[in-house]
């Protein structure tokens, strides 16, 4: 039976983008399934792989998430207990942190402990937000080869964003950048992958972690 990814539908994301770039990905790739684009927790506990993207205000990604009644608590049952494969995007995977303090403290999703804060580079000439193309630089600690880490390849992505996630164990840090000082580009545990960097938007090497993600069998 093919696999069934669901891409998050809250209204917090560039949902075409990443829709389009999954199924490229999945041609490309040894996967056999088919996206949907979902707001039915129902669907969301059935769903083989799950994505979560997001783009603007870590308060509003939030809110959107939590005005749909029974998501949140479907995404944490398939993924916290049932160890889905997860994929969080840009927002989508500051999402996963206990807090941001954009606009104001927000409760995140907690599902891997850390804040999400302003970028606040040592020089002051570097520009916010961090936009652009920039390496992304794997940081496994030594993780078995079924956690999700292991998904990350070290090459250059395209970031946006003002806000960066904290973690409160560095061994949750999946990978880095720099821009003014280290930022943390990719967060894991176990089947949880964030990246902060836009996989849609970063060609060749965005659409090889996406196919690394799809085939992935934990």
């Amino acid at each position: 039976m093919a696999e069934v990814l669901a891409l998050i539908d809250y209204g917090a994301g560039n949902l075409h983008s990443v829709e389009n770039a999954l199924k490229a990905a999945g041609r490309a790739s040894q996967w056999d399934g088919h996206v949907t684009l979902t707001a039915d927790p129902d669907v969301v506990r059935c769903a083989d792989r799950i994505v979560l993207p997001g783009v603007g205000s870590f308060r509003a990604c939030a809110a959107g998430l939590r005005a749909i009644p029974g998501l949140v608590e479907a995404m944490a049952e398939r993924v916290q207990i049932g160890a889905a494969p997860f994929l969080g995007i840009c927002v989508g995977m500051q999402l996963l942190a206990t807090r941001g303090v954009e606009h104001g403290s927000t409760e995140g999703l907690d599902w891997i402990t850390g804040e999400v804060r302003l970028i606040t580079p040592a020089d002051p000439s570097i520009k916010i937000p961090h936009m652009g193309w920039n390496d992304v630089v794997p940081a496994h600690h030594g993780f078995g080869h079924r956690d999700a880490a292991t998904l990350i390849e070290p090459g250059e992505a395209y970031f946006l964003h003002s806000y960066h996630f904290v973690p409160e164990d560095g061994h949750d840090i999946a990978a880095i950048t720099d821009h003014g000082g280290g930022l943390v580009a990719a967060v894991a545990r176990d089947t949880i992958l964030g990246v902060q960097f836009h996989p849609e938007k970063s060609q060749s090497y965005g659409l090889e972690l996406l196919a690394r993600f799809l085939e992935w069998k934990p």
